[in-house]
């Protein structure tokens, strides 16, 4: 299995930038509740808004702009109405759909108990696998990555995910792409 990128030598994500409704609530969360350090701020020119940086670790960031001018979220379609094990995970076409943060899947448990305490409405523990549903109801040698869920202020969906094992089998790449013609729309 090649899983060396021969045309760029990219060296993972530098940030990813979302939109936030409150910058000041945002940055409560993210560093207050969930311990990102804030590493930069920005004015944007003219009173368009502000853009924020939180480092996550590894050498990567998460990066907040606040527009003036943003419209509403509209769940649903700019991101999934709740988290996946209470129902829908559907979001419009070039939507983010959710971000997921990199834990040790042994500290899942630890995690989702801090998360609750600081008054965070957080999902079941998921032990991802390849069973018809994709979740095992406990941590076997099949299941590949644990996860929780839970959302932001806004209502962009977080995840903490440990992977459980190396993603080396040759059933871990065996679905033909879907195409556009396969949509439903």
């Amino acid at each position: 299995m090649d899983r060396i990128n021969t045309e760029f030598e990219l060296r993972g994500v530098n940030h990813l930038a979302l939109v936030c409704s409150d910058m000041k609530r945002t940055v409560d969360f993210y560093q207050g509740v969930l311990g990102m350090p804030l590493i930069k701020t920005i004015e944007l020119p003219n009173g368009w808004g502000q853009h924020f940086f939180f480092d996550v670790g590894g050498g990567n960031a998460l990066a907040f702009f606040w527009f003036r001018d943003a419209p509403e979220a509209v769940p649903g379609i700019t991101n999934p109405i709740t988290v996946p094990d209470r129902g829908e995970l559907l979001s419009a076409v070039a939507s983010m759909n959710h971000v997921a943060f990199d834990v040790a899947p042994e500290k899942i448990e630890e995690y989702r108990d801090k998360l609750v305490a600081k008054g965070v409405d957080v999902g079941l523990i998921l032990n991802h696998d390849d069973s018809e549903f994709g979740v095992a109801g406990k941590w076997t040698e099949d299941v590949f990555v644990r996860s929780l869920y839970f959302k932001d202020p806004d209502g962009i969906l977080v995840e903490f995910a440990g992977w459980t094992r190396e993603l080396d089998r040759p059933s871990d790449v065996r679905h033909e792409p879907k195409t556009a013609a396969d949509r439903t729309v």
